[in-house]
């Protein structure tokens, strides 16, 4: 797996349109939070019990179709780490990591957005 920076995977998938955008966020996160303009959502984990999401690679494996990149992306960078560690396990030969995430590191007031981050980066992004 490699990791960029969100303004490095901006630009890559700018450059590949072919690639797969995955916030893999829970439903409430992407909704309510805001999610990257051209993510797809489809959560590693997910309330009530944040168990990883059985049907998360069958879903993976429908948007990347055959051979696709695909790009992660959750809060902080975590959670999109360990579903690439799991996409590769399955065979996904090109899985990146959002460094920071959609919303990035806590500062020392444990405020997201103000540090690093999609959001905080100004990238762009929508809430629906």
């Amino acid at each position: 797996m490699k990791h960029m920076t969100p303004r490095e995977s901006h630009e890559f998938l700018q450059l590949h349109p072919e690639a797969v955008f995955i916030d893999c966020r829970s439903e409430i996160e992407y909704l309510f939070v805001g999610h990257p303009v051209g993510a797809i959502h489809i959560a590693w984990q997910d309330g009530p019990d944040w168990d990883v999401n059985p049907d998360f690679l069958g879903h993976a494996r429908k948007a990347a179709s055959v051979n696709r990149p695909v790009v992660l992306i959750c809060r902080s960078g975590r959670r999109s780490m360990e579903a690439g560690r799991y996409l590769e396990k399955y065979g996904f030969p090109e899985v990146y990591n959002v460094l920071h995430g959609f919303e990035g590191d806590m500062d020392e007031t444990r405020h997201r957005s103000t540090k690093n981050g999609w959001r905080h980066d100004g990238l762009p992004w929508e809430q629906t």
